[in-house]
Parts: C-alpha cells; sequence; structure tokens
C-alpha cells in the first residue's frame, strides 16, 4: 500500500488516503438520503399540527410565554399583565399594562411564538403553538439527516427520524408554547453546523497534506481562520443562548469539543507540533470569530427592549451613572447587564417547591414527568375543546410530558454503551454524543438545590436518539465481518443472512416502539378517555 507521503504517490493519491484517515471521505446518498428524512419528517409534521387546538386554554407555563409572546408584538418587550388575566386574554380582554415585566429568560423564544400569534391570531391555541409544532418538525429532519451522516447510513438516519417523530417528550413539547423546544432545535442545528465544519476542515487539512512531500515539513500545519460552517453554529448556538441561558454549556462543550476534533486531526496528519499548533492556529480563529457572532446575535435578540425606553430595568443606566472605563460602555447595554446580573441572581437562587420538580438523578429513567394538563369529565358532560362526550362514570383529559418508555429507557441502556465504547475505542461519534448529555444532563447536577423539572431534558434529547442509532449501528453489524471471532471465513451467505437478521431486529425495535407510542398517544394529545384508561397508562405512581 502506497504511503501517504510517499514520493511515489500523486497528489491525488495522497489526498484520497489522508481523508481516509481523518475520516472526510465524501458521503453521497443519493435520492433516498433526501427522500427518506423528507418523508419522516412530513409524518412528524402531521402528529404535532394535528388538533393542535387541543386543549384550547393556557397549559402549564404557556400562561406566562404566549402572553408575554403578545406582548412582545405589542410594545417590543414583555408588559405586565392583570392577575385575573389567564384564558380570559384569549378573547382579547384583558390587555396588558403599560408597564415592563421584569422576566428571567431572553426574548427569542417569545419572539418565535410571536410569529405564530401573527399569524393565527390568540383566539386560536394554533396561534401561539404553531411555531413550537414547527420547531419540533425541523428537529426531526435535523437528527435524520445528522444521523444519516455521522453513520453514513440512510437506514439509520430514517431511524433517528422516526423515533424522534413518535417519541413522546419531544412530541408534547413541539404542540404547547414553551421555550424549551427551540433550545433544542437551535442546539441541535449548532451541532449538526459543526459536523459540516468537522468533515470541511478535514479535507481541507487532507489538501494541505497531500501537497506536502517532505514530512519535516508537518510541524505547525496550516492556520484555519476562515471556517463557515463554525460561524454559523456561532449564530445558531447565539439563538440557542437566546432562548434560554442555559444552553451556554452548549458553547462551551461545544467549542471544547471542536478544539479536541482539531487537535486529533493534526496529530493524524503528522504535525509534530498538533498541540501548540492547533490551539494556536485553530482555538485561536475559533475563539476571536464564533464568540463575538455569538455575543452579537445574543444582544440582536434584545433589540426590541433595547429600542425602545419601557422595558423592566431599561432606563437603569440613567439612576446610576457610569464611572470609569463604565463611561465607554453604551447606557443601554449597562441596563441590559445590569438585568442580566439580576437574571442570573434569579436563578441561582431558584429553589421554590413544585408539585412537579424533579431532581436530575431521576430524569434517565423518567421518574417524574410533567403533567402539563388534566381536565376530568363527569359521565354526560361534553368535552367542550373537542366536543367528544363522556359515557362512562368519569372521564379524563390529560397531556403528560412523558417520554415513550421504550425509547428512553432503552436511551439509558444506549448511553452505557456509548461510555463503555469511547472509553475502549476513542470514536469521535460517541465522544460527540457523549458532549450533548454533558452539556444538557451532567450541567444540571451542579445545582442540586435548584428547582428544576423533567422537561429541561429535551435539549439533550437528539443525544439520546444518536446514542440509540449507535446502537442499532452495533446491532446493524453483528455477525457481518469477513472472518468469525475465531478468525475462520465468513461465507457471503452468512453475512448477508447476519444482514438481514440485524435489519429485522432494528425493525421490529422501531415497530414496538410506534405501538408503544400508540398507547400513549391519547394521554400525550389530551384525547377524552375513560378514567380507567389513564389510569391504566400511569406505569409507576410518581407519574400521577
Amino acid at each position: 500500500m502506497t504511503s501517504a507521503n510517499s514520493p511515489a504517490a500523486t497528489a491525488t493519491d495522497r489526498r484520497a488516503l489522508w481523508e481516509q484517515r481523518l475520516g472526510a471521505v465524501a458521503y453521497s446518498p443519493g435520492l433516498w438520503g433526501w427522500l427518506v428524512p423528507a418523508v419522516v419528517t412530513v409524518f412528524a409534521g402531521i402528529l404535532r399540527l394535528r388538533d393542535l387546538n387541543n386543549p384550547h386554554a393556557l397549559v402549564f407555563d404557556e400562561t406566562y410565554y404566549a402572553k408575554d409572546a403578545y406582548a412582545l408584538l405589542q410594545a417590543g418587550y414583555e408588559l405586565v399583565w392583570p392577575e385575573e388575566a389567564n384564558d380570559a386574554w384569549i378573547a382579547g380582554d384583558p390587555q396588558p399594562s403599560d408597564e415592563g415585566s421584569y422576566v428571567v429568560h431572553p426574548p427569542l423564544g417569545k419572539w418565535l411564538i410571536a410569529i405564530g400569534i401573527r399569524l393565527f391570531g390568540v383566539d386560536s391555541a394554533l396561534g401561539w403553538r404553531f411555531s413550537a409544532a414547527i420547531a419540533g418538525t425541523l428537529g426531526v429532519l435535523l437528527i435524520a439527516l445528522i444521523a444519516q451522516r455521522m453513520f453514513r447510513s440512510v437506514f439509520l438516519g430514517g431511524f433517528a427520524g422516526l423515533l424522534t417523530a413518535i417519541e413522546g417528550h419531544h412530541l408534547v413539547l413541539s404542540r404547547i408554547a414553551m421555550l424549551d423546544i427551540f433550545l433544542m432545535l437551535f442546539v441541535l442545528a449548532a451541532f449538526g453546523a459543526l459536523l459540516m465544519d468537522r468533515y470541511s476542515s478535514r479535507r481541507r487539512l487532507a489538501d494541505w497534506a497531500a501537497q506536502v512531500e517532505d514530512p519535516a515539513r508537518l510541524r505547525n500545519g496550516p492556520w484555519m481562520w476562515w471556517r463557515p460552517w463554525q460561524l454559523v453554529a456561532a449564530v445558531l448556538l447565539g439563538c440557542a443562548v437566546a432562548v434560554k441561558l442555559s444552553a451556554l454549556a452548549f458553547l462551551a462543550v461545544f467549542g471544547v469539543m471542536v478544539v479536541l476534533w482539531d487537535l486529533q486531526a493534526r496529530r493524524t496528519v503528522g504535525i509534530s507540533a498538533w498541540l501548540s499548533s492547533g490551539l494556536l492556529r485553530n482555538g485561536v480563529p475559533a475563539v476571536v470569530t464564533v464568540l463575538p457572532i455569538a455575543l452579537v446575535t445574543y444582544v440582536a435578540s434584545w433589540s426590541g427592549w433595547l429600542a425602545t425606553t419601557g422595558g423592566w430595568g431599561r432606563l437603569w443606566h440613567q439612576e446610576n451613572p457610569a464611572t470609569g472605563l463604565g463611561t465607554l460602555v453604551p447606557g443601554p447595554l449597562r441596563s441590559l447587564w445590569n438585568y442580566h446580573t439580576s437574571a442570573t441572581d434569579f436563578h441561582a437562587g431558584l429553589d421554590s417547591g413544585h408539585e412537579y420538580a424533579s431532581n436530575p438523578w431521576t430524569w434517565l429513567f423518567m421518574g417524574r414527568p410533567v403533567s402539563v394538563h388534566y381536565r376530568s369529565i363527569s359521565e354526560g358532560e361534553t368535552y367542550a375543546d373537542t366536543g367528544a362526550l363522556c359515557q362512562v362514570e368519569t372521564c379524563s383529559s390529560a397531556v403528560l410530558d412523558l417520554a415513550n418508555p421504550l425509547i428512553w429507557w432503552t436511551g439509558l441502556l444506549a448511553l452505557i454503551v456509548v461510555i463503555a465504547l469511547w472509553l475502549g475505542r476513542r470514536d469521535w461519534r460517541y465522544g460527540a454524543i457523549l458532549s450533548g448529555y454533558l452539556a444538557g444532563y451532567a450541567v444540571w447536577l451542579l445545582f442540586p438545590d435548584r428547582t428544576m423539572f423533567f422537561f429541561y431534558t429535551i435539549s439533550f434529547h437528539p443525544f439520546v436518539i444518536l446514542a440509540i442509532t449507535a446502537l442499532a449501528a452495533l446491532v446493524l453489524r453483528m455477525g457481518t465481518s469477513a472472518t468469525g471471532g475465531d478468525g475462520s471465513p465468513r461465507s457471503q451467505l452468512a453475512i448477508t443472512t447476519a444482514r438481514q437478521r440485524n435489519t429485522v431486529l432494528v425493525l421490529c425495535f422501531v415497530l414496538l416502539a410506534v405501538a408503544v407510542s400508540v398507547f400513549f398517544w391519547p394521554i400525550w394529545t389530551a384525547e377524552l378517555v375513560p378514567y380507567d384508561q389513564w389510569r391504566m397508562r400511569m406505569w409507576i405512581q410518581s407519574w400521577i
């Protein structure tokens, strides 16, 4: 075999060899690579948009975010509402006051909710839930494409997309006007952009290495200033932080992940000073481009608050004149900084009790899901939101933020397998999946006394699906290598039979997951069912 640095190898040969070693070989899935994700996405959209008006009332934290979104359309910033305002605002009465409201989450997620309100109005729940449904649907498309690229398989991409489409936790948060589904979308999109950056930067590195015939010249390697996919990721991560400040963990963890990818790539091509040159020639350009862009994106999300003067704390700088170097900072930005100081103190000290609060240690096995909506209907009464008549002694209409148990608990098993494989093989894909768990889950373990909820897990939900997909990839490879465990060659018939068997096993898991979702569908979508049927789905006492 010709060495990548052999004088006998042409530049084209060397480039191909380096691309192979760097894992940057082009992948062209063809028509099916677009058709399968598209079909799964359409299916996911139908599930998320169907009967989106049910229940036709503000549920759980919609009472904050939907009304804040409406206020943003009116004033450009959040407003204080009368205490009696809840579902009555749907009919246009009462209206918010002119006083700016103190809120602790950035405005971008609420601006996105406002798009649906602008399109469909407030007299229909479709208005304030539409954007969340679209965000959830786009999340299905992204996870299908990302899994397809990571595992170089249209089948596994469709597998990941379909599991996400039918998964109840993702479905519920796609059908209510809360912020977390937007956080998930931007985090996932940023992760996808960083994957594209990984492949494109490694192809550039392979091209550079192919031009170097003398290995002694591979001391420092090239500078990597222009990385457009990193800039896209910077904007997306800025948007994620502009939805919820907890996305800062993803900005930090993904940054470390990319640096480690770059260092490993430089080491692979034989750059002797791979550590120092990687930190200098990859890390420094990333820091001086990504962080400012993410910051500007974040500040831009506050443009409505900055461009007006009525928002809470907007004129703080007038009552607190700057001194020293502070005079160089525009007054509105100093007020914005003060706002964030206050919001940070609020988040750090949030320890009020809540019926559906849960400890992060329980999230991985779904110990305490959140009841978003529950209504009890007596026999002979009509459920106004759908017109359904209760024909038994008691009926229930519920929306429970409960994940598909088969998918979620398989995700816990997959996490253990991924950790073991990453420790044993150092496969970058396993490390990438674990980065999502680290930023979206492990960071919450640092705040044991804070009030937290299961729905926070939607931020790392895509990485649960990717972990299961990694497990499915292992299943698909069982018994398909050219040689057996004892070193004896396998026949083509044995390999084909193993592939067919493995595919059936994975498809059986998908069918079983679909069946479980069909079973839990009524309590995800507020269907009116007999109380006994609702109770039958409460498998664990803590789910009630």
